[in-house]
């Protein structure tokens, strides 16, 4: 059956290469470019494709870019809500690189590694609100060098947001549809002011809430953004800044052992207040729990993600003469974050003393604070066929992060929603320092009319230091430093329809500066110690190559790939996430990855098209896990590389007459791993399909700009696992109790009315 699937698929999304044959006599004009809103990446040396706003649109409203990004070969997106916004659960993944090992940024300013734990940056969802992002650009193997980046061992992925409009106008939506989900989104636009010089700015609100697709509570967010251009002779000055305040209510990690006592449905007691404390009273007085507990860890009340961030960015652009061309860009971000559980573990202070109102749990935190700022520089000169550019980053991080408790009454004193304050214990504190330093210089050599060479390297330097405020000591710099790592390629055109291109590109990504993962992870003084004089950072080598080709209807890709990912570094998870206890990082060897990807898109007529990806991926593991005494801590020699499906198979048809548009789309995932051994622990793969449509109104004031949009998430309501290793990875799990997975939503559905003025 699963064979049968994959290929089913395999068809749907190969049909656009078989359908070319026929049209390639027809087409008017070879040579133009196909009307599409995914670009391939012609003229790059690089797998890279470009998604425009036109198909973010077309996502349900809240929806994350990053599930956007699902359709493009080689990317494995997962999360536990039909919005792939939650961010405990949505992670993404491109052949083989878990999104901890890939580069974000939003209009040149970096985002760190958008992990939940923050450190140094912010995920994409609080960013900027999606309604204002122009395009993304993906590159599977490996990001520009000018890129501010020291995670994108992997692919790395640019969001640019759009530009106010040169004209006076406003855009009103409004969605409503599952689970009470409720969305407004508001924006101004100024246009084109000439007394100011012709600046434009838009301001926009964006208020978004939806109860959980299981359990209680909801989850909410506020966002504000401001963007404006000042033209300045031939160049121009860009100023953006962005507010978020994200609250969101977990949904509980399960374990295959808890799905099949309890059903997919299970979640945290919210608001079973009461059901919370029994659990929690039976398991600090040693009576048996109720029911249905098999364990107190099969639910806890609550737990929350809270987030508040400013970030902000002025850049300018402008060329010098006819040969420069200038960039220089400063930028800010400031985080403020509580992540939260109930733990029965530790009970508020009083609990069993005659009288007292004190609960048998408490809330533990692991908090944020960042404070990170930079400027990013870049100068560009062109002469004789030659494109010679040079740049450099710069970046100070400020980071506080903290392990506390709160105390509960029986009661019910506090809102899992809010900040918590005045706890009653402040198990650690760090305060963090990171000094990133990064520069690159290139050419890019156009030799003739068909081809074009690329050389060029960066130097990168990253210095963690940490100091003690509460718990184990700690103190010291450890330094991830490479002074040359180099990407080349070269890209030739055979016919104005026809490109071969290749690059090979070198990485490294810089440790993390946290208490909870990275080298500072085990808060232990002589594992530092040890790290810093005996570990590597992680570093990656990558080789692709492949063929492009276009007509005025039909766009297509073909790319081959080969990684070694080398000096790999794992934070084993020794017990229950809740327990929060000390991560230790290890040097557990290589991964050598390879791989094919397909895509194309073939415009049948004005009106239909047909877009299909197919990925094939072997990521392995090269080295068993070995203990200090020489024994095997892990057989992972030939092991597939943990939540790495093999197939992945996409295929959407689209119709848009300009008035009426639809689009079914599917992905299937392939099986997948969360364990390093493959002993149990295996998730099976699933085919999805989500269904949009849409009416575009015209014909006077009222319906001019008008639009209605219904999304269908889910369509066929399958039941099947998203999100693996929310809760880490394991060597294996024949039983089935590892907390780390999160069902997917079932079917549901979304409408929208846009307006614009």
């Amino acid at each position: 059956m699963k064979n049968h699937l994959i290929a089913s698929a395999a068809v749907g999304a190969l049909l656009s290469f078989a359908a070319t044959g026929g049209y390639a006599a027809e087409a008017a004009d070879a040579s133009a470019e196909v009307d599409a809103v995914v670009v391939l990446g012609q003229g790059q040396s690089r797998q890279v494709q470009t998604v425009k706003e036109e198909e973010l649109a077309l996502e349900a409203a809240g929806t994350s870019p990053i599930k956007a990004l699902e359709k493009l070969p080689g990317v494995n997106v997962q999360s536990a809500d039909a919005f792939g916004a939650y961010e405990w659960s949505t992670g993404i993944s491109i052949r083989g690189f878990n999104q901890n090992q890939l580069g974000f940024t939003l209009d040149g300013v970096p985002l760190g590694d958008m992990s939940y734990g923050n450190h140094n940056g912010l995920h994409i969802s609080r960013a900027i609100t999606n309604e204002n992002i122009g395009r993304v650009e993906l590159a599977q193997g490996a990001g520009s060098l000018e890129t501010a980046s020291t995670s994108n061992l992997g692919g790395t992925l640019q969001f640019f947001s759009r530009d106010p409009s040169e004209t006076f106008g406003a855009q009103a939506n409004g969605t409503y549809g599952s689970e009470n989900m409720h969305r407004v989104f508001l924006r101004m636009e100024s246009g084109a002011i000439e007394p100011l010089g012709g600046l434009r700015a838009y301001a926009s609100v964006v208020d978004q809430k939806t109860d959980k697709w299981k359990g209680g509570s909801e989850q909410k967010q506020r966002q504000y953004d401001i963007k404006a251009v000042l033209p300045i002779g031939e160049g121009k000055l860009s100023a953006f800044y962005t507010r978020s305040e994200r609250r969101e209510q977990d949904y509980q990690d399960m374990s295959y052992d808890m799905i099949r006592r309890l059903g997919r449905d299970w979640d945290n007691t919210v608001p079973n207040w009461g059901l919370a404390i029994a659990a929690a009273t039976a398991y600090n007085t040693g009576r048996p729990l109720p029911a249905p507990f098999a364990t107190v860890d099969d639910a806890y009340y609550a737990g929350a993600g809270i987030r508040d961030d400013n970030l902000y960015s002025v850049s300018f652009d402008t060329p010098i003469g006819e040969n420069f061309d200038v960039h220089i860009q400063g930028y800010g971000h400031t985080n403020e974050g509580q992540g939260l559980w109930y733990t029965p573990y530790l009970v508020s202070p009083g609990f069993g003393t005659p009288g007292s109102n004190a609960a048998p749990l408490s809330i533990r935190t692991t908090e944020y604070d960042i404070d990170r700022k930079g400027v990013i520089g870049g100068l560009t000169w062109r002469f004789a066929g030659h494109e010679i550019s040079a740049g450099g980053w710069y970046e100070k991080n400020d980071f506080n992060q903290a392990r506390r408790f709160y105390a509960e009454t029986l009661t019910q004193l506090r809102d899992a929603l809010d900040f918590q304050s005045n706890p009653f214990a402040t198990q650690w504190q760090y305060k963090f320092e990171t000094t990133t330093t990064q520069g690159y210089i290139q050419d890019v050599w156009t030799v003739n009319d068909a081809l074009k060479i690329n050389f060029g390297f960066k130097a990168v330097k990253v210095e963690n230091e940490v100091a003690t405020v509460v718990g184990s000591p700690l103190a010291g710099t450890i330094e991830s430093k490479d002074s040359f790592l180099p990407q080349a390629g070269a890209v030739y055109q055979f016919t104005p329809d026809l490109e071969v291109f290749g690059g090979y590109t070198e990485n490294m990504a810089a440790f993390v500066s946290a208490a909870t993962s990275g080298p500072f992870g085990s808060q232990n003084q002589a594992a530092v110690n040890y790290i810093a004089q005996n570990l590597n950072p992680e570093t990656s080598k990558t080789f692709e190559g492949g063929l492009r080709y276009r007509t005025s209807r039909f766009q297509g890709v073909v790319a081959a790939y080969k990684v070694d990912f080398n000096d790999r570094l794992v934070s084993a998870q020794t017990a229950s996430p809740i327990l929060g206890l000390p991560a230790v990082l290890s040097n557990v060897g290589s991964v050598e990855t390879k791989g094919v990807e397909v895509a194309g898109e073939f415009r049948l007529t004005d009106e239909w098209s047909l877009y299909g990806a197919y990925s094939l991926n072997s990521s392995k593991y090269q080295d068993n896990v070995i203990n200090a005494n020489g024994t095997i801590a892990s057989a992972t020699m030939g092991k597939t590389v943990v939540n790495t499906p093999r197939n992945s198979v996409k295929a959407e048809l689209s119709y848009d007459n300009g008035g009426f548009y639809a689009k079914l789309s599917s992905v299937y995932t392939d099986e997948r791993y969360y364990t390093y051994e493959n002993i149990g622990g295996k998730v099976d793969g699933a085919l999805v399909a989500d269904l949009v449509f849409g009416y575009r109104f015209s014909g006077g004031p009222l319906l001019e700009g008008l639009e209605i949009q219904g999304n269908v998430t889910n369509l066929f309501n399958k039941d099947y696992i998203s999100t693996v290793g929310s809760g880490g990875y394991v060597n294996r799990d024949v039983a089935g109790t590892t907390m780390t997975l999160l069902p997917a939503p079932p079917r549901q559905g979304f409408i929208t009315i846009k307006k614009s003025f």
